[in-house]
């Protein structure tokens, strides 16, 4: 089983349960990699939600899509990443009828975006549910030069855009789903200290 118990944080660092089966007549699921591991007990638990449910995966090297294909769901969309995936995300979430369940696991960046999409599409980021699968790394952005660097899991890291060195904070924004990272070493440039995985 991949999962993390995140630290205790500051307020805007959201926090992840585990997904529930919820009545409706429609039930989007979108995961990445080990996500799919919530799906997969999700269909244990109750097979016949797969019936009604919209599956969005992101292998990110897994091998998890012949099993949920297994699940034999009402659709199914297996994309090379979330880029790809969007504009079906945001088609299914432009028809869903009200009533919609949201379901959304595996990494920090995939949920993230995912959520913003739904709330740019009217949902309430509080009804969508989330469960953290799979890797730690962050979707940063820095606020300097305001460039998103994705799949970060060193701490300091270099921003990809700017070249500055980033401290990565738990602060968080659901506006671009991302963490906020800020220069490390603006009043003593060079001083940084050694890179470490984050959480480690």
């Amino acid at each position: 089983m991949s999962t993390f118990h995140f630290p205790e944080s500051i307020r805007s660092r959201p926090v992840y349960g585990r997904l529930e089966a919820r009545p409706g007549k429609a039930h989007l699921m979108i995961a990445d990699a080990q996500g799919a591991e919530a799906i997969l007990g999700l269909a244990l638990q109750v097979p016949e939600l797969m019936a009604k449910t919209h599956v969005i995966f992101i292998p990110k090297g897994t091998d998890f899509g012949p099993k949920l294909q297994a699940l034999s769901p009402a659709q199914y969309y297996e994309g090379p990443s979330y880029a790809a995936a969007l504009s079906r995300i945001q088609r299914v979430l432009s028809d869903a009828a009200m009533g919609l369940q949201i379901y959304l696991t595996g990494t920090e960046g995939l949920m993230g975006q995912a959520q913003n999409a739904a709330m740019q599409a009217g949902y309430d980021y509080t009804a969508i549910q989330t469960e953290h699968r799979g890797s730690l790394a962050r979707r940063m952005q820095c606020v300097h030069c305001k460039g998103i660097t994705e799949d970060v899991i060193l701490d300091p890291f270099e921003c990809s855009h700017c070249g500055l060195n980033l401290f990565v904070r738990d602060h968080y924004s659901r506006r671009i789903a991302a963490f906020q990272g800020v220069c490390i070493d603006a009043e003593d440039p060079g001083n940084v200290p050694p890179s470490q995985e984050i959480y480690s």
